[in-house]
């Protein structure tokens, strides 16, 4: 199989700050003096900025509008984008091969465009791909195909010859749903989920460095 194509995550995948957004929505809550219920984790995991914003609105009773919530929720986490966050390990040097390759890239992302700028140039990422999709903007989360249709649409490729690259079970279902290869990338904050993961994704690695093995047609 020819690879000439690939749509990253960004959290989880590219970035190692999937841990930042495990407990946010909780962390939100309780700065609006919000007790949060004990299920509200699991509940967000698969919705985007969009779709939690919504969900606070009508399951909360906040009287803040839509993107009133969304700004609050992105002032807690703007300066770990902007100052602090890393790629995930041997990240850049797969990159690079691909570039040498010729393999078109793009970003699907639940996080704001502002957040993925910034932290796409704060690791030196920003050259390598030719467009970003955020959730916000496609108005799905990634529980919906969509985004990575449109991803597609903007490779002008089949999807035979494109992988997406995902650390979350929801996506990667959702990708696989709609005749996508997946690689999948492990991340500590899914951890209860590697065994499910594992089976459902067309290749699984723990670091990029693992790539070449697990994936014949990047070598």
């Amino acid at each position: 199989m020819k690879i000439k194509g690939a749509i990253f995550d960004l959290d989880g995948v590219l970035l190692d700050s999937m841990f930042i957004w495990d407990t946010l929505g909780e962390t939100y809550l309780k700065s609006q003096g919000i007790k949060p219920r004990k299920d509200v984790r699991e509940t967000l995991r698969p919705m985007s900025l969009l779709q939690a914003a919504e969900y606070f609105r009508y399951e909360y009773g906040m009287i803040e509008s839509v993107q009133e919530i969304i700004d609050g929720i992105n002032r807690l986490i703007e300066h770990f984008y902007f100052d602090l966050v890393k790629s995930k390990p041997g990240l850049l040097e797969f990159l690079d091969k691909l570039e040498e390759k010729n393999i078109k890239m793009c970003i699907t992302t639940a996080t704001d465009r502002f957040m993925v700028d910034a932290a796409l140039k704060r690791n030196k990422m920003e050259r390598y791909f030719g467009k970003i999709f955020t959730c916000t903007e496609v108005g799905q989360g990634k529980d919906k195909p969509d985004i990575y249709l449109q991803a597609l649409e903007f490779l002008g490729m089949t999807k035979r010859e494109v992988f997406v690259f995902e650390d979350a079970l929801y996506a990667i279902k959702t990708a696989k749903d709609v005749g996508f290869s997946v690689v999948a990338v492990y991340d500590s904050t899914a951890q209860n989920q590697q065994n499910e993961i594992k089976k459902l994704a067309d290749a699984y690695i723990t670091t990029f460095q693992e790539i070449e093995n697990e994936v014949p047609a990047f070598k």
